[in-house]
């Protein structure tokens, strides 16, 4: 398959800077990974999840299988290892960090020899777990750009969540998210577009999920995302236009079907938008200015932070809705349409 779009020209009107860490590279199980401090430690989710490496899924999880054939389901290990073959073969360039995950919703077992046990005399060997969600990002931090004064690094990552299989049956399709975008270094919000976005791949084998994944590498047009992602910043809302907004939105959830038809969709629930109020006065990063005025590029990063907040199977689909309602509020600007939202 030809890798060849993913190389960085001189010649592109638009620049991906090219920076080389200064840094020795590690060659270790978890692939090829910058032992340089690029980041801030922050997650890029947070909700109920917790952090894991790539060798505790391997070590200490058992793989869940479809419990009338007990066929076996593509491991969350296997799909992060199946992304970074990809990302090596993308990329051959260029270093990439170490996988970022985050699980939730452990599921617990036993094996049948402590069958009769009670469960607080269980010893470490005779439990089971394994996690029903689970989300990764993979850093690439030598393609760099910076968008308002903000540095962003390319990042390719991915969501699982058995819960939207059915074990229960034979083994069928199984789904996977997938993206690539870029992640916005102060604050490790992610910025993923619906061309950088697989919102359920259904595949029935390794080989398959992988050459989805190789086509959506190759189809995403990092160019395009990032001179949309400029042109946010050269938009503004007024304070009262904000606050028009804010309103509106706690209003739409609450509309009735046949009215959403003509407005933009936005899938944030009222908790994420009293986060996005109160960062627009408090947030130091993204807030407002000294007139009370927001920039669109600080809306969306005030919606991507309070996006941290939602579950692993909905947060790549509201971080993409994050985007497409934002460029829906330039056009607002621009021209009027979807003026629902401000008027």
């Amino acid at each position: 398959m030809d890798t060849s779009i993913f190389e960085i020209s001189q010649e592109r009107e638009l620049q991906i800077k090219s920076v080389i860490p200064q840094s020795r590279v590690l060659q270790g199980n978890d692939n090829i990974i910058s032992s340089s401090v690029l980041y801030l430690p922050k997650p890029f989710i947070e909700a109920n999840t917790m952090e894991v490496n790539l060798s505790y899924l391997k070590n200490h999880c058992v793989i869940p299988v479809f419990s009338k054939d007990n066929e076996r389901t593509i491991a969350h290990q296997e799909f992060i290892e199946i992304v970074q073959g990809c990302t090596s073969r993308a990329f051959p360039n260029h270093v990439f960090d170490k996988p970022e995950i985050r699980v939730s919703h452990e599921i617990k077992g036993r094996i049948p020899e402590a069958i009769q046990k009670q469960a607080k005399d269980l010893l470490d060997h005779e439990r089971t777990q394994y996690f029903e969600r689970m989300a990764f990002i993979i850093r690439i931090p030598s393609i760099t750009e910076i968008i308002n004064g903000n540095e962003m690094s390319l990042v390719i990552g991915g969501v699982r969540s058995y819960n939207l299989e059915n074990l229960y049956s034979k083994k069928s399709f199984e789904k996977f998210k997938f993206f690539i975008g870029f992640q916005v270094k102060v604050c490790c919000n992610l910025c993923v577009s619906t061309d950088g976005f697989a919102e359920e791949m259904r595949v029935t084998s390794y080989v398959e999920l992988q050459s989805k994944i190789m086509e959506i590498l190759q189809n995403y047009n990092a160019e395009k995302h990032l001179v949309q992602m400029k042109e946010l910043s050269d938009c503004s809302l007024t304070e009262h236009q904000f606050a028009t907004l804010i309103g509106r939105s706690k209003l739409y959830q609450y509309l009735p079907k046949k009215d959403k038809i003509n407005i933009p969709a936005l899938n944030f629930n009222d908790g994420q938008l009293n986060v996005v109020a109160k960062d627009y006065y408090e947030d130091e990063n993204f807030g407002r200015n000294s007139d009370g005025d927001l920039n669109l590029w600080n809306m969306y990063n005030l919606f991507t932070k309070a996006n941290k907040s939602s579950y692993i199977d909905t947060f790549l689909d509201r971080n993409v809705n994050a985007f497409d309602f934002t460029k829906d509020i330039v056009k607002t600007l621009n021209n009027n349409s979807y003026h629902w939202f401000l008027s």
